[in-house]
């Protein structure tokens, strides 16, 4: 018997997929036969991914939608039952983290806005989620939490705390939505080449510092996030939920 990785005849949800890990993760799906729906805040960004997508074959739509916002979530998906009547797969990929300092010195806003996209988004994206794919017989759910969510990084604690509530929030759902054959799990991403994380690869002698405590000795590309999500999503992951999967480089094993 052969491990299946094909998403031949999916309808997949993507969000954040203008750029970095989303867009690389809406690749990986569309190149093994999903229907990509793309989302993110803009619309023009979002074309250009689906486009090249469509170049290579592939099969993708886009939808803007602004995660911080529960009528527009509510929105996406009536639209996204309307216009492609099931949905198989959905990656909470987009993510925010407006603000880097200490904690203490963080006012009311940053901290709403983190958790507004961080964690309010992808509850309310799986609550929308979930009477469609119950509808169709089952799906997979991949909630992109960070190592951050089991280690804290320096200045973006607030950010930490989203990516640790929502790792509890993949396991809750796990366990509420398995009965339905939904599954739902987390990708734990370590340091990758992201505009998200610019900052730290503008500094050649941070990025030098930082990769060499890691094992591998190095940074990822987003592309290596996308395999693991292929996992999560296809029949090769079928009897895998509630789980954590950590692409880090072997940053967590680190004394």
């Amino acid at each position: 018997m052969a491990v299946n990785f094909s998403l031949e005849g999916k309808i997949a949800l993507i969000t954040g997929a203008s750029r970095g890990i989303g867009e690389a993760i809406a690749h990986t799906l569309a190149e093994n036969g999903a229907h990509c729906i793309l989302v993110s805040r803009k619309a023009e960004a979002l074309e250009k991914v689906a486009q090249e997508i469509r170049d290579k074959g592939g099969k993708a739509d886009v939808i803007p939608c602004h995660m911080g916002y529960v009528d527009k979530i509510d929105a996406l998906f009536q639209e996204v039952e309307k216009r492609f009547g099931r949905l198989d797969i959905l990656v909470n990929n987009a993510a925010a983290n407006p603000y880097y300092g200490p904690m203490e010195n963080a006012d009311e806003a940053v901290y709403d806005k983190t958790l507004d996209v961080n964690l309010k988004g992808p509850f309310f994206m799986c609550k929308f989620a979930a009477p469609i794919m119950r509808k169709g017989g089952g799906g997979a759910i991949v909630n992109t939490s960070s190592v951050n969510g089991i280690n804290p990084a320096k200045f973006r604690g607030i950010y930490s705390i989203t990516k640790a509530a929502l790792i509890m929030l993949t396991r809750a759902y796990a366990m509420e939505l398995g009965p339905d054959n939904i599954r739902v799990n987390a990708l734990l991403p370590g340091l990758t080449r992201t505009k998200f994380a610019q900052a730290l690869f503008d500094d050649d002698d941070v990025k030098e510092f930082v990769t060499s405590t890691l094992p591998l000795r190095r940074h990822a590309e987003p592309i290596e996030m996308a395999g693991a999500v292929l996992y999560l999503v296809s029949e090769a992951g079928s009897y895998t939920t509630g789980a954590t999967l950590t692409v880090d480089g072997g940053s967590l094993c680190r004394e």
